[in-house]
C-alpha cells in the first residue's frame, strides 16, 4: 500500500509523529507527504531525509492559502522549490478551492498561482498533484493545456462523474481517500472509474474512516478494503494495482 497524499508535517502529529510513522512503516510500502505552505515544504523535506525511501516529498502551496498570500511569499516558495527540486517526486498540492474561497479576487489569485505551479511541473517534468474543490472542471480545463506534464493527479477527487470521465480520457489519475468508507458519492465514483486511473490516499490528519479519530497513513487499508468491495475484487488485487499506479506516477 502507498499513501499518495498525507500531511505528517502538520502540527496535529507533533505529539505522536514517531508512533504514527512507526505504524505506517508496519503496513505501508511508502508515503508521499505533500507540502502545503512555505514552512510545510521545509518540514516535508526534513521528514523525507529522516525517513529516506519511505517518506517522499512533494512540494507545493495550498490554494486556500494562495488566495490570501502576498506574492513575495509565493516567490520564496518557488525559489526554495527550485533549490530542492531534485528531492521532490511531485509538485503539489496546488490548485483551486471554490468551497472555502468565495470572492472573485481570491479565486483569480488562486488561478494565477495554480498556473505558476503548473508551469513548474511542466518545466521540471514532474507529476502535478491538484487540489480542486468545487472547481474540478475549471482546474481540468487549465491543466490539460500543459501537455508535457508527465502525470496529473486529482487528489481526493470529489467532482462530477462527467468531469471524472474527461480526466480519465486525458490519462490522468483520481485519488480516493479514506473518506470513501462513508461517502456515497466517492463510492459511486470508484465504481465507475477504471482501476488503472485510481490512486489511494488518507489526506491525514483529515478524512478519517473512524468517526472522532484523527486520520493517519496506517488507516489506508480501510480505503482499499472499500474499493475492493465496490469493484468486487480481492484486497490484494486492489492493493497491487494501486501501488503499481503510484510507483509509475511518482517513479519510486
Amino acid at each position: 500500500m502507498i499513501d499518495t497524499h498525507c500531511h505528517l508535517d502538520f502540527k496535529d502529529f507533533n505529539k505522536n509523529r514517531d508512533e504514527v510513522i512507526k505504524r505506517a512503516k508496519h503496513k505501508l510500502t511508502c508515503i508521499i507527504n505533500s507540502g502545503a505552505t512555505l514552512g510545510g515544504n521545509r518540514r516535508v523535506l526534513k521528514l523525507s531525509k529522516e525517513h529516506e525511501k519511505f517518506i517522499y516529498p512533494s512540494l507545493g502551496f495550498h490554494p486556500v492559502d494562495s488566495a490570501r498570500s502576498d506574492q513575495s511569499v509565493i516567490e520564496q516558495v518557488i525559489e526554495e522549490m527550485d533549490e530542492n527540486i531534485g528531492q521532490a517526486v511531485a509538485i503539489g498540492e496546488t490548485g483551486m478551492d471554490y468551497h472555502h474561497v468565495k470572492d472573485n479576487d481570491g479565486r483569480k489569485r488562486q488561478e494565477k498561482i495554480f498556473h505558476q505551479f503548473t508551469r513548474l511541473a511542466q518545466e521540471y517534468e514532474l507529476p502535478l498533484i491538484i487540489h480542486a474543490r468545487d472547481s474540478e472542471e475549471r482546474a481540468f480545463n487549465i491543466v490539460k493545456k500543459y501537455k508535457s506534464i508527465p502525470e496529473v493527479i486529482f487528489h481526493c477527487y470529489s467532482g462530477s462523474l462527467d468531469t471524472a470521465r474527461k480526466i480519465i480520457e486525458e490519462g490522468y489519475y483520481t485519488s480516493f481517500s479514506t473518506m470513501i468508507v462513508f461517502s456515497k458519492h466517492h463510492q459511486m465514483l470508484a465504481e465507475e472509474i477504471p482501476l488503472q486511473n485510481i490512486l489511494t490516499e488518507t489526506d491525514s490528519p483529515y478524512l478519517s474512516p473512524f468517526k472522532g479519530k484523527k486520520n493517519e497513513p496506517s488507516f489506508l487499508e480501510e480505503a482499499i478494503n472499500k474499493i475492493a468491495e465496490i469493484k468486487k475484487k480481492k484486497f490484494s488485487q486492489i492493493d497491487k494495482a494501486t501501488e503499481k499506479n503510484a510507483r509509475k506516477v511518482f517513479d519510486i
